[in-house]
């Protein structure tokens, strides 16, 4: 048996993820979702423990550290003790506001808005999340930066329909879907990072 490592169990937590979205999607239930999150949790305890041997961190450092970021980052709902604030900002608006200034203050080496958003991310998701952070940023949030809008259906289950067949149809002309929208959102990161001169 192999030895385990972090590199070794990547594809187990990305699998255990992604096994908790599908619970939560299909409408598991509670004891469907509970397994599948002990599952999650499993591949937690068992990265820290391999830190733990080679005296980085443990369980007890990744829940401290959890407890700070959470207190640090949302001010509007703890006071630095933990504690909860009497009150809480009256919009979303403001909550996002202070969540990102935290955020840029925890990292301000981060050159961009999109530092930090995982490459790993299927194409779709980092499209959808780099879009997020164009739009919270005030950058144009569409793929080609001028404003144009695709008209898509109105509702999940229809947008769901229109992209897989935008698969089908990329299959049928020998296109691999992911591969090519990976290269669209790699493309609207740079000129978004690096704007085309004039």
């Amino acid at each position: 048996m192999r030895a385990l490592t972090h590199e070794s169990l990547v594809e187990y937590l990305l699998e255990e993820a992604y096994e908790v979205a599908e619970t939560i999607e299909a409408g598991g239930g509670d004891a469907e979702l509970q397994a599948e999150l002990g599952d999650v949790l499993l591949q937690v305890v068992l990265h820290a423990r391999l830190a733990g041997e080679r005296g980085a961190f443990d369980l007890d450092d990744v829940a401290r550290g959890l407890t700070a970021k959470m207190i640090r980052r949302n001010p509007h709902v703890f006071r630095p003790d933990g504690s909860l604030q009497d009150s809480f900002p009256a919009t979303v608006q403001e909550i996002i506001e202070t969540w990102d200034a935290v955020k840029k203050a925890e990292k301000p080496d981060r050159g961009h808005n999109f530092d930090g958003v995982p490459a790993a991310l299927p194409a779709l998701a980092r499209a959808q999340k780099l879009l997020d952070r164009a739009d919270r940023a005030g950058l144009p949030a569409d793929a080609d930066g001028n404003g144009t809008a695709v008209e898509v259906p109105a509702g999940e289950e229809a947008l769901g329909e229109l992209l897989f067949g935008i698969v089908a149809a990329a299959r049928r002309h020998g296109l691999d879907a992911e591969r090519a929208l990976r290269g669209a959102v790699r493309r609207f990161q740079a000129d978004q990072v690096h704007p085309p001169s004039p």
